[in-house]
C-alpha cells in the first residue's frame, strides 16, 4: 500500500472516530467501543476494497456487506455517511425517535445498508445465503460479514459456517472484530471461543490472521489474500483495539454500551481533532 493511500485511509477513519462520538453522544446511549475498534476495518472495506456506488446503492453488481454485530452502527453509518449515501450531519439524530439511524442497521430505510441486524449470530447466515445467491447466479459480486468475538458464542454462527464451507463460497468473507472484549468482560472471562481459527479451519474455511486490524497496510495484504483465494470461504481474524482512537475508552470493557458525557466528548473529539491535523500534515 503506498503511502498516501495509507494516509488518505487513515484520516477518513479518524472523521468515523469523530463521526462514533458525535452520534453516540447525540443520542446518550449507544455502543462506541466496538464501534472503535471495527472503524478502520469498515473504513477499508468501503473506501478500497468493496465495489460500491453511493449514486447508485442498489446496483446489482454491488458488493454487499453485512454488519452481524449490528450494535456497531455508529460505525457503519459514519463510514456510509463520510462514502456518500447521506449528510453527514445525519449522524447527530442516531436513535432519535423519527431517524432513520436507529441503534442497529435498517435495510428498508437506509441506503448503503445490505442487511437489518443486531441478533447476534444471525447476519453470517444472511451473508451465506447472498454468496450463495451470487454462485447461483453466476456473479461475480462479493459478501463481507463482520462479527464480534463475543458474537460467535452463538451456534447460529458454526451452522452458518458450515454451510459457508461445504458450498465452498470463495465469494464470502467473514471478519471477525476480535478486540478481546465483550460486554461483560474479556472472552477469557465471559466464555472464550478460542481458538477462533482452528473453529474456521474445522468447516473449511482459509483463515488469515490480521496482527493489528487498525493497520491499513495489513488489512490491504488480507483482503488481497482473501481475494486470490479460491473454493473454500476466508475469514480474517483482525486482532484490533476495544475504544481505539479515545485514550480513555483503548482497552476499557466499560465502553461496549455507554455513550460519553459533554466533557468526555469534549475531551474525545479534541484528541480526534488533534489526531487528524497530525494526519494532514504529514
Amino acid at each position: 500500500m503506498n503511502s498516501n493511500l495509507k494516509k488518505e485511509l487513515a484520516i477518513t477513519a479518524c472523521k468515523v472516530r469523530m463521526g462514533i462520538i458525535e452520534g453516540t453522544h447525540s443520542a446518550k446511549s449507544g455502543h462506541p467501543g466496538g464501534s472503535l475498534s471495527a472503524a478502520d476495518v469498515l473504513t477499508y472495506l468501503y473506501f478500497c476494497e468493496m465495489n460500491v456506488d453511493p449514486q447508485h446503492p442498489d446496483k446489482a453488481d454491488r458488493d454487499r456487506l453485512v454488519l452481524s454485530k449490528g450494535h456497531v452502527a455508529p460505525a457503519l453509518y459514519a463510514v456510509l455517511a463520510h462514502k456518500g449515501y447521506f449528510p453527514v450531519e445525519e449522524l447527530k439524530t442516531l436513535r432519535k425517535i423519527g431517524s432513520r439511524l436507529q441503534g442497529h442497521p435498517d435495510m428498508k430505510k437506509i441506503p448503503g445498508v445490505d442487511m437489518s441486524s443486531g441478533s447476534l449470530g444471525q447476519g453470517i447466515s444472511a451473508a451465506c445465503g447472498m454468496a450463495k445467491a451470487a454462485k447461483l447466479q453466476n456473479a461475480d459480486w462479493r459478501v463481507y460479514a463482520v462479527l464480534g468475538d463475543g458474537e460467535i458464542q452463538e451456534g447460529q454462527v458454526w451452522e452458518a459456517s458450515m454451510f459457508a464451507g461445504h458450498r465452498k463460497l470463495d465469494n464470502l468473507v467473514v471478519i471477525v472484530d476480535n478486540n478481546n472484549m465483550q460486554i461483560d468482560g474479556t472472552l477469557d472471562e465471559v466464555c472464550s471461543p478460542d481458538p477462533i481459527d482452528k473453529k474456521f479451519e474445522a468447516f473449511n474455511f482459509h483463515v488469515i490472521h490480521v496482527a493489528d486490524g487498525n493497520d491499513f497496510a495489513q488489512l490491504a495484504e488480507a483482503f488481497k489474500e482473501a481475494r486470490e483465494t479460491k473454493g473454500m470461504p476466508t475469514a480474517i481474524i483482525a486482532h484490533t483495539l476495544k475504544g481505539k482512537g479515545v485514550s480513555y475508552m483503548e482497552g476499557q470493557v466499560g465502553w461496549h454500551g455507554k455513550a460519553p458525557n459533554d466533557e468526555e466528548y469534549a475531551v474525545a473529539m479534541e484528541e480526534l481533532g488533534k489526531a487528524g491535523e497530525a494526519l494532514c500534515q504529514k
